[in-house]
C-alpha cells in the first residue's frame, strides 16, 4: 500500500489551503475572538469506509499547532452512520478555517474507499485493480484510498510498468513487434502487458509470450473464449464497461483480475459532518 508521504500531505494541503483560506478568513475572524477554544466533533452520516485520516489531521495541526486530536479512526475501517470520526479541541479560528478542506478530501477519498469495497467484494475471486483515471495531483491519494477500500493497485504512472495500447500496436505494426520491441530495452523478466480487444489479437499477444494480457471490452463469451486460448500461459485482466452489476459475471470467467476507472474517477463524496461545541466559558460571544 503506497500511503501518502508527509511531503506530498504538506504539498497538497498548501495549495488547498492557499485556495479556500488565501490570506485569512474574514468571517471567522472578525467574529471570533483570538484564544477561543473549540471543540470539534466529526461524525459518519452514513455508512462508510474511512480514508484520509492523515491529510485530515494534518490541517488543523497547520492552523494550530497546539490542537489536540482527542480521537481519530483509522483508514480502511468501516463505520456506520452516526459513529463519531475525529474528536479535536483547538483553537476556534483554526477549526472553523480548515473545516471545509479537511472535509473535502476525507469525504472525496472516503467515497473511493467505499465504493471500492463494494467493487472489491463483488470482484472475489479475482482481484480489483485501478487505473491511471485519477486528478491531476490527486493521484497517490486516490489509489491510497483504493487500497483502505480493498482493491489493488494497477501501474501508478507511465513510468512504472508496460502496456502496449491499441495505438502503440498501430503504431509499430504488430502486436509480435510490440512486444519485442519493449523487450529490447527492459531488464530479463520485466512483464510486459498488452491490451487486446479481439480473439486474434489475443492469440498474437499469446504468441509474442506476453506475461499480462488485457481483455477490453469483450463481451462474457468472449471473455470465456479468450481464456481458453490463453490456456494460463499469461496473467488475464478484464477491463472496460464493468460496473456493479456485471462485475460478479465478469469475475466468474476466471480471469485473474478486473481494472475499473469509476472507482476513482466517479466515486461520489460520502456525507460527513463537523460539529462545533463551545467550552464553558469560552462562548465567541
Amino acid at each position: 500500500m503506497h500511503r501518502p508521504s508527509e511531503e506530498q500531505i504538506q504539498n497538497l494541503l498548501n495549495l488547498a489551503l492557499q485556495e479556500d483560506v488565501g490570506t485569512g478568513d474574514i468571517t471567522t475572524r472578525n467574529l471570533i475572538p483570538e484564544g477561543k477554544i473549540l471543540i470539534a466533533e466529526t461524525t459518519a452520516k452514513e455508512h462508510l469506509t474511512l480514508c484520509g485520516r492523515d491529510f485530515f489531521q494534518a490541517v488543523f495541526k497547520k492552523l494550530d499547532p497546539e490542537v489536540q486530536i482527542e480521537f481519530a479512526a483509522n483508514d480502511g475501517q468501516e463505520y456506520n452512520e452516526g459513529d463519531l470520526l475525529f474528536r479535536m479541541r483547538g483553537q476556534a479560528r483554526a477549526l472553523l478555517e480548515g473545516e471545509r478542506t479537511a472535509l473535502n478530501v476525507l469525504q472525496h477519498l472516503s467515497g473511493i474507499a467505499t465504493l471500492t469495497r463494494a467493487y472489491a467484494e463483488r470482484a472475489k475471486p479475482a482481484t480489483l485493480l485501478d487505473t491511471r483515471k485519477t486528478w491531476p495531483g490527486l493521484r497517490t491519494f486516490q489509489k491510497y484510498a483504493v487500497a483502505c477500500g480493498g482493491g489493488s493497485n494497477h501501474r501508478f504512472g507511465l513510468y512504472d510498468a508496460v502496456l502496449i495500447k491499441d495505438n502503440h500496436i498501430k503504431a509499430v505494426g504488430s502486436i509480435a513487434q510490440a512486444v519485442s520491441k519493449a523487450r529490447d530495452n527492459l531488464a530479463p523478466g520485466f512483464p510486459v502487458e498488452v491490451e487486446t480487444s479481439n480473439l486474434q489479437e489475443v492469440q498474437e499477444a499469446v504468441q509474442a509470450k506476453a506475461e499480462i494480457i488485457m481483455l477490453d471490452n469483450m463481451s462474457i463469451e468472449t471473455i470465456q473464449e479468450a481464456l481458453k486460448i490463453i490456456d494460463g500461459k499469461a496473467r488475464t485482466e478484464a477491463s472496460g464497461n464493468v460496473r456493479l452489476e456485471n462485475l460478479h459475471e465478469i469475475a466468474s470467467t476466471g480471469v485473474d483480475s478486473i481494472s475499473v476507472g469509476r472507482i476513482t474517477h466517479s466515486a461520489p463524496s460520502i456525507d460527513i459532518s463537523m460539529n462545533f461545541i463551545w467550552e464553558e466559558g469560552s462562548h465567541a460571544l
